[in-house]
């Protein structure tokens, strides 16, 4: 029998207007401690977000999204945040903020397969 892991995930979100509350869920980010594992997966539709909310810039939007990703593999190229421990970079990213990228609250769950998980909750969310 597998062993089942504990997670922790957040949606990521995109809020065009912060005052509004309104948004496009773009990615989610799973982490799990006893699976040494954390990542995300991201996508955005450009033609989506546009109507939306055609006054953004998606060009830019989709270059912040991919920081996320950036940040969960971690290393140089993240800058110092992707200097930090696995946990700290997950707490970083789902840390609450008032700007266009925002997370959702961080929700647990168990897996056998955290990458399985990630695609799971990706596909049901995004």
């Amino acid at each position: 029998m597998p062993t089942r892991s504990a997670f922790e995930y957040a949606i990521v979100r995109v809020v065009p207007r912060v005052e509004r509350g309104e948004f496009v869920n773009a990615g989610v980010v799973l982490f799990s401690r006893t699976a040494n594992f954390l990542d995300a997966r991201v996508n955005l539709n450009p033609a989506r977000l546009a109507a939306f909310a055609p006054e953004l810039d998606v060009e830019l939007v989709l270059e912040l999204l991919g920081h996320v990703p950036l940040v969960c593999r971690g290393g140089q190229a993240a800058g110092p945040i992707g200097e930090l421990p696995r946990q700290e970079r997950f707490r970083w990213l789902v840390a609450p903020r008032s700007t266009i990228i925002q997370p959702s609250p961080v929700h647990c769950g168990l897996c056998d397969d955290p990458a399985l998980a990630l695609e799971r909750l990706f596909h049901a969310a995004v």
